[in-house]
């Protein structure tokens, strides 16, 4: 893991939230109503999380032109990052 991985493991692993987003990213590609599901966070919460994961580059919206139901999923970065979380 390069010097700029680890960095980004050590922004999400200082956070519960960020964490359990990435877990619940880890296989597939879900809506954020679904990963607060299984993360156990707040809906009104996700959004922040995923907008600060968007912005590290470890988390991608595929359809972000969608208003409902938008899909996310980890990025190559998001793999490496959640490999190392378990």
């Amino acid at each position: 893991m390069d010097d700029e991985t680890l960095k980004k493991y050590a922004y999400v692993n200082i956070s519960t939230y960020r964490v359990k987003t990435m877990k619940a990213l880890k296989d597939d590609v879900k809506t954020p109503t679904k990963i607060a599901e299984e993360a156990g966070i707040l809906p009104n919460h996700i959004s922040k999380v995923l907008r600060e994961l968007k912005e590290t580059g470890m988390v991608e919206c595929i359809n972000e032109e969608a208003r409902k139901s938008r899909l996310y999923r980890l990025t190559a970065v998001g793999e490496e990052v959640v490999e190392k979380l378990d």
